[in-house]
């Protein structure tokens, strides 16, 4: 079960979220420093007194909302491993007055956000100076603004890649934008930008100039937004308006609000640390004295509401469109057949114009003028930018069909001998047809985000909030929205009930499904101090939950903004279309003028039989009808959908089994990978090691031996230390509480172990390495026990007192269940499986033998491994490499794809380009086979996009018409070109029926396995 501090690290690997927090189950350090109190809020310590300890942070932060945070940031020099940045880590947070810390080993920094009434920089600096590093405060980061925001925008009114491709291409000659995509599937845009030098507001005129109609999402600020509704008794006059909106801003942490006087609406930007939704409905109410009263606007998601009154909109329009066009079909392809009503439609009325003609000419008129507006508004907006899209085409087409139509209905009216032919039916017909499937598009398009909208669906809409007493005493419930929910309230979850924020157990204990939010199935037991998920499910027990993260700082708010932004990165593949997509309107019209050139010019110069003509048309609407065939059925748009839409599944199914997916890039180099280097300590192990044996060499009481070496192992945070403290924690008098001896001078050596003094003792405990490089002579016998643990695939740790090696501990890192079969499956999936570790030969030969890896890589540090990587990728091979620990962050950048287990450090996950959340190795394959699937449909995308466009398009032009006599009437044209679209959108929705290889439920995880 993958722990919620993978969540939200995972999150911080997009580019919109800049602060990371932590989740975790436990702690992550054994001990965490109570905030100090400020005097005048001494008595109010927590919520109950047996709670202290667990809520200290949390009351510290409540009792220090009047003190400012401030933000430090450091140079770290000398920090080799993740041991040195947790070391640094951990004694900083020690400090009174600090509120979070973040050491990243990669590029030497630390950034620390403290109460500066308690703890100074300086104090901060002594602090990682004395762990062994040499330390300096950066001014001049301190003082800068946050450099980059992520805007995102709602694209109204795109049709085509082209679209796309121009509000793109605009957005990123703005000055102060970094980055922008435009996702035509989502019709949305994602900008990061420097808000020192562009505003949200600027981004979105920018769009607006380009023709399309831009609306708000976030502006990326570091906020949550929250609307309510104001109730008032008569008025919204302008006295409350004032009144409600300065109330409003007077409170902290209020950043902006928006008051719409005719929908009672007031939108507040908000940090959720200071303040909250409850806070602003009371103070509305008091501010109204009992004229105005405030609740939360009804909740609708932004995309599903444009989504459905564009569903609406077409679906009214083709409706409309129908009340006319059927008529308009009726009196030229039906009633003409029937005598009756043939001679009544064939009467003149006003020389050669026939009844027929008069009413398809006034029915096909609101279908080409009014419901076939939108058509003009968006060729208008496309070639005002110089873009020619897909309603350019719609309207050429359209409109030379019209036209002509329309002078030969004039031309009869005024003419005694001419009788005329028209294509009203043509341009109504087309336009009824093009609705139609845009309408089908939407839908179906609508179905590609649907794991979206169901991991929103996952938060309850109610909560029971608990009013507890300075005992911690339960006095009240009241049920209240979810969406009211505050930082530090506590809620109750009643057994089945979901958990309606993220945060801690305070009381009671229960098994919680998270396989919503992680793909886990199997539910995780909680207890008083373990965290909770918004939005997963309590199986058996009541739980009172202390609220952490709301809002938009929810993991579940952060994992659908990362599936967001996977879903609008594009995969190179789209690249092909949008190369395509800037030639091939004009391609298209160039061509249908050729076609119509053409055809008009063998027939007036009789090229060809005069029995090719239909006896209703002659040669010149014989050429018409071929060019405007050509001009409608051409599309665009196919092409435009064919990646996104798949890879908008694909990462969706993706999420749902738990495996994150951060785009398309992702997407598509993970379906070419053949080679695929596994990390060996927590990813094909546990990673939680557990000592086996003991061998002493000296004359010693086993108690006194491991006080020397937990003494000196305590200040480490390798795994192999924290199994070392664990185990000599047996041999204390009392279970709850130990106490080592003081170690001095402690020094870690990366890759090595590490060196202490402890009491008036110089005490090393390491590798035969440090050993050998430290002087010290291994004795035969201990060399025998190293080589006899190495053979068991267990790790020999040398302990030496005062140079002399006394005992070996022997530590064995389980393998993660189903290991062996996954790598077996990768082999009959033609895909090469490597092992590189830091450990040493004979652990690693173990291991490798034993899962059946038979290429492996021993005492590889951190810029070996990510050497290795190049040198795979330099022989032809695509890499993927899956880790777990900050030392496999260079080579999870390094590689094709890097695959971060999902309990692993934040920086790993964070270099990731997928993330396994279950943290099983199964999900490699699922990742894998998942992204061939998705490939396979975008292939079959492209193949039927462009081979419906180079098949289409020769028919329509006639080329088979000499050798067949088919011809491909201009309306049958425009309903192939609408039913393209919906078919590539419906290939790409199969991938939701999409399941993991069958292989992978027969492999055993239930069991861990000890190789002994």
């Amino acid at each position: 079960m993958v722990n919620a501090g993978m969540l939200m690290s995972c999150l911080r690997g997009g580019e919109v979220f800049q602060m990371s927090r932590s989740l975790s189950p436990r702690p992550r350090y054994p001990s965490m420093p109570k905030y100090p109190k400020r005097k005048e809020s001494s008595a109010a310590v927590g919520s109950a007194g047996d709670d202290e300890d667990l809520e200290a942070s949390s009351a510290g932060a409540e009792h220090g909302e009047e003190e400012a945070k401030k933000v430090a940031v450091f140079s770290v020099v000398g920090m080799t491993c993740a041991a040195c940045a947790g070391s640094v880590e951990k004694a900083v947070k020690r400090l009174p007055g600090i509120h979070d810390a973040a050491v990243d080993v990669l590029n030497d920094r630390a950034q620390i956000i403290f109460y500066p009434a308690f703890v100074s920089e300086d104090r901060i600096r002594e602090t990682i100076e004395d762990v062994g590093f040499a330390a300096a405060l950066l001014k001049e980061e301190m003082k800068e603004e946050k450099s980059s925001l992520t805007c995102r925008l709602r694209v109204k009114g795109m049709t085509c890649t082209s679209c796309s491709t121009n509000v793109e291409s605009a957005l990123r000659s703005v000055p102060g934008v970094q980055k922008a995509i435009v996702a035509l599937a989502t019709e949305e845009a994602e900008i990061r930008y420097d808000p020192r030098i562009v505003s949200a507001n600027r981004l979105m005129e920018t769009v607006e100039d380009t023709g399309f109609e831009a609306l708000l999402i976030t502006t990326g600020e570091d906020v949550n937004r929250i609307e309510l509704k104001i109730d008032i008794d008569g008025e919204f006059s302008t006295r409350y308006i004032s009144m409600v909106k300065n109330s409003i801003e007077a409170l902290p942490g209020v950043h902006h609000t928006n008051i719409d006087a005719a929908l009672h609406k007031i939108t507040i930007s908000y940090k959720p640390d200071q303040t909250g939704p409850r806070n602003f409905i009371e103070i509305i109410e008091s501010a109204g004295s009992g004229h105005l009263k405030a609740s939360i606007y009804p909740q609708v998601r932004g995309r599903e509401l444009h989504r459905n009154d564009d569903i609406k909109q077409y679906r009214r329009s083709f409706l409309w469109s129908l009340v006319f066009t059927i008529p308009v079909f009726l009196t030229s392809m039906v009633f003409m057949y029937i005598p009756g009503t043939k001679q009544v439609l064939d009467k003149e009325i006003v020389n050669m114009l026939r009844i027929g003609e008069l009413l398809r000419w006034i029915l096909s008129t609101p279908v080409q003028f009014i419901i076939g507006r939108r058509f003009y508004v968006g060729s208008y907006k496309a070639l005002r930018r110089r873009s020619p899209n897909m309603d350019v085409l719609i309207t050429l087409g359209t409109n030379a069909a019209y036209f002509y139509s329309l002078y030969s209905v004039l031309r009869a009216a005024t003419s005694e001998s001419f009788k005329s032919t028209d294509f009203f039916e043509t341009s109504s017909m087309l336009i009824s047809f093009i609705l139609l499937g845009k309408y089908l598009e939407i839908l179906a398009k609508g179905k590609t985000s649907e794991a979206i909208a169901k991991l929103m669906d996952l938060t309850p809409d109610t909560a029971i909030l608990l009013d507890l007493d300075s005992e911690g005493n339960v006095v009240s419930e009241t049920e209240i929205d979810s969406r009211l929910i505050q930082k530090n309230d506590v809620i109750k979850v009643v057994p089945g009930g979901k958990v309606a924020s993220d945060g801690f157990v305070i009381w009671g204990q229960s098994h919680v499904n998270e396989s919503m939010i992680t793909g886990e199935s199997r539910p995780v037991a909680k207890r008083r101090g373990d965290t909770v998920i918004g939005g997963t499910v309590n199986e058996n027990g009541a739980l009172h939950v202390r609220a952490t993260h709301v809002g938009a700082e929810s993991a579940l708010s952060q994992i659908v903004r990362l599936v967001e932004s996977a879903q609008m990165a594009k995969a190179p593949v789209q690249k092909l279309a949008d190369h395509i997509s800037k030639y091939f309107v004009p391609l298209v019209i160039a061509l249908s003028f050729s076609t119509w050139l053409v055809w008009f010019l063998a027939g007036k110069f009789n090229s060809y039989p005069k029995s090719w003509i239909p006896s209703s048309m002659d040669s010149f609407q014989l050429a018409l009808q071929f060019g405007i065939s050509v001009m409608v059925i051409a599309c665009p748009c196919a092409l435009g959908l064919a990646t996104p839409t798949a890879v908008m599944v694909g990462t969706g199914v993706g999420a749902s089994q738990g495996v994150l997916i951060k785009g398309g890039q992702a997407l598509e180099s993970a379906h070419k990978v053949n080679c695929v280097v596994f990390d060996k300590t927590g990813t094909l192990t546990t990673g939680k090691p557990v000592v086996v044996s003991t061998r002493l060499l000296k004359n010693m009481v086993l108690r006194d031996f491991y006080e020397y070496v937990a003494a000196a192992e305590v200040n480490s945070e390798h795994p192999l230390a924290k199994a070392i403290v664990e185990y000599a924690k047996r041999f204390g008098a009392e279970e709850e509480s130990h106490f080592w001896p003081e170690a001095r001078d402690f020094t870690a050596i990366t890759g090595h172990g590490v060196k202490a003094s402890v009491r008036h003792k110089e005490v090393m405990v390491g590798n035969k390495s440090l050993m050998l490089e430290s002087g010290i002579d291994i004795p035969d016998e201990a060399s025998e026990i190293l080589t006899e643990t190495e053979r068991n695939a267990q790790t020999g740790i040398v302990v030496a007192v005062d140079g002399e090696v006394t005992g070996i501990i022997a530590v064995s890192d389980p393998l993660k269940p189903g290991a062996r079969e996954v790598v077996s499956l990768l082999r009959s999936m033609k895909v090469k499986s490597i092992m590189v570790t830091g450990d040493n030969w004979g652990t690693a030969n173990a291991i490798a033998g034993d899962v059946g890896i038979d290429t492996f890589i021993a005492e590889a540090k951190p810029h070996v491994k990510a050497e290795k990587i190049k040198e795979l990728q330099m022989s032809g091979l695509t890499v993927a490499m899956v880790g777990d620990g900050i030392n496999d962050s260079p080579a999870l950048v390094s590689a094709d794809v890097g695959m971060a287990i999902g309990a692993g450090t934040d920086v790993a996950i964070e270099a990731a380009d997928i993330v396994l959340m279950k943290s099983n190795l199964e999900d490699v394959i699922t990742a894998i086979d998942l992204s061939r699937k998705t490939f396979f449909r975008i292939r079959m995308n492209y193949i039927w996009a462009l081979g419906y466009n180079i098949l289409g398009i020769p028919i329509a032009a006639g080329v088979v018409f000499p050798f067949t006599g088919f011809r491909l009437p201009p309306w049958i044209a425009g309903a192939a070109m609408a039913a393209s679209s919906v078919s590539v959108v419906c290939c790409s929705l199969l991938l939701k029926n999409y399941t993991r290889p069958r292989k992978l439920d027969a492999i055993p995880m239930n069991q861990v396995v000890v190789v002994d």
